[in-house]
């Protein structure tokens, strides 16, 4: 998402610096690499020219400490859905960058107005959940915590709009609008496969073809990556205590397992 993200700002014009946790000399496919290596497949595909895919990559640079984000005017976090990890990152971007630095959350389901909290500055921070491949998906949901300014609401609105997105509002509730009625959805779909109902790919296209879906509730969890339903599952739960959005056994089993879905190459199904 991170690095979806970035390619979407540097190809809107924007310099755009990266910083990913796996950068290393021995690990180039992240951050700039990895985007680099999906602009070159369009440019192969004839989807992209090459002059289109240069000026992209002129706007781009990563780098492994955030201290190089300090003269930045917008940051977006797009860390693992879990508060701790995003309530550090949090605090440290706090720190290093100036107070009109506009500090936004990709996260999909936890409180903007906790993530704020941790910083001294909450009337500059916003949830900015941008929806997966970024590159592709039009939207962006903005969610306000309870003291982001009307300036920093605006801010991030005219941001999504140079990006080509549309944007759309929700209260600061878990799951915002969208993953509020998709995760039941999702989780149903598992609790289905797990009790031997259906089998999985008849699961996946009874939706597909008899909703009219581009994929089925199985495919759609390994593509968006079984850890991060389970812990948007356990966010919704601890916020509305509704135990539709408890997670399944299996769910969690796989998450133990390291069974994530696509990124990992095993989930619901295997990818090579």
């Amino acid at each position: 998402m991170g690095g979806g993200i970035a390619q979407v700002c540097a190809a809107a014009g924007f310099r755009t610096i990266t910083h990913d946790l796996f950068l290393t000399r021995d690990n180039p496919q992240v951050g700039v690499g990895a985007i680099r290596g999906r602009l070159q497949r369009q440019v192969e595909q004839r989807k992209l020219d090459q002059a289109a895919m240069d000026r992209i990559m002129a706007n781009l640079s990563d780098t492994t400490d955030l201290k190089d984000l300090a003269d930045c005017d917008f940051v977006i976090e797009a860390v693992v859905e879990r508060f701790e990890d995003k309530a550090e990152v949090f605090q440290t971007l706090d720190e290093l960058c100036p107070t009109h630095t506009i500090l936004a959350t990709n996260t999909s389901s936890i409180s903007i107005t906790e993530i704020a909290s941790k910083t001294k500055r909450p009337d500059r921070v916003i949830g900015t959940h941008f929806f997966n491949p970024p590159p592709l998906m039009p939207i962006v949901e903005i969610v306000r915590g309870l003291e982001t300014s009307d300036q920093t609401a605006g801010e991030a609105s005219a941001l999504a709009e140079k990006l080509g997105k549309r944007s759309i509002f929700s209260k600061d509730r878990a799951g915002f609008i969208v993953n509020y009625l998709l995760i039941p959805y999702l989780l149903d779909a598992i609790r289905m496969y797990e009790n031997g109902w259906a089998t999985r790919e008849d699961i996946d296209d009874g939706m597909k073809y008899g909703c009219n879906l581009p994929m089925g509730p199985l495919t759609l969890s390994d593509f968006i990556g079984l850890d991060t339903v389970y812990y948007i599952a356990l966010v919704l739960l601890d916020e509305f205590h509704d135990p539709r959005f408890a997670p399944p056994p299996l769910l969690k089993r796989m998450v133990i397992a390291g069974k994530l879905g696509r990124k990992a190459g095993q989930g619901f199904y295997a990818y090579g």
